[in-house]
């Protein structure tokens, strides 16, 4: 057993982004992800969207001891069977296709996952669920997605006897930071949802059967006082490091 800190990979954006005199596209994460991280006692390892076939994913997979799948753009609507919806953001297909890849092999190596935001809606479509394409055609507001990097705040409820509520210590509620406009709409198999929101939009699921396998719809890295998910991340990680 090794005593070194557990390696979790985070996957990343790739766009244009500039920075001094260069005007280039670049793979990028915001530094609250990877802060959470390090703060919960894990290395984190960027991973840049790029071609990857299952083979290659399950290689880097078997360098790692733990996976966050990161918020970012929405889903390609293709991807189950629907039309995009007018406010759907363009496809960023290469980005898609590698989080798929990291997840199917993350899930066929029993390896801890944390998806989170686009995470947890990635992780639904790869198990054959659907999507609510724009939520406030649902709710009738965009109490989810307030727009201008704003996030707004809700109490999620937690389903009682699962995985996240005893990452949470026991609580029944927890205090998340949105910035969504699409959720689930239908469950992928193999899924259990374990928080909603106060009007029933699913902010949380779990996969049945592995060891760590959670996503959730708000945004644990932006609300760095509260870090229990991390931690619970990072000691799942440290458990399967142990067991390799």
């Amino acid at each position: 057993m090794s005593a070194s800190k557990p390696l979790i990979g985070l996957t990343t954006y790739r766009q244009r982004a500039q920075s001094g005199v260069w005007d280039v596209e670049a793979a990028f994460l915001p530094s609250d992800y990877f802060e959470a991280v390090s703060k919960a006692g894990g290395i984190a390892v960027l991973i840049p969207p790029q071609a990857m076939d299952s083979e290659s994913a399950a290689k880097v997979i078997s360098t790692l001891d733990g996976l966050v799948i990161c918020g970012g753009r929405d889903v390609d609507p293709a991807l189950y069977n629907a039309e995009p919806h007018a406010t759907t953001d363009k496809p960023d297909t290469r980005r898609d296709e590698l989080e798929r890849a990291l997840y199917g092999a993350a899930i066929d190596a029993g390896l801890p996952f944390l998806g989170i935001c686009r995470g947890q809606q990635v992780l639904n479509v790869l198990r054959g669920g659907t999507l609510i394409q724009h939520l406030p055609d649902v709710v009738g507001s965009n109490k989810y997605q307030l727009g201008n990097g704003v996030y707004s705040t809700a109490h999620i409820g937690v389903v009682e006897g699962t995985g996240l509520q005893q990452a949470l210590g026991g609580d029944s509620e927890v205090t998340g930071a949105l910035y969504h406009h699409q959720a689930i709409q239908t469950l992928g198999e193999g899924l259990r949802v374990v928080a909603n929101s106060g009007d029933g939009i699913i902010e949380g699921v779990e996969l049945v059967g592995h060891p760590f396998g959670l996503a959730v719809q708000w945004h644990p890295e932006h609300t760095p006082e509260d870090n229990r998910l991390f931690e619970a991340l990072v000691t799942a990680a440290q458990k399967y490091r142990s067991s390799k």
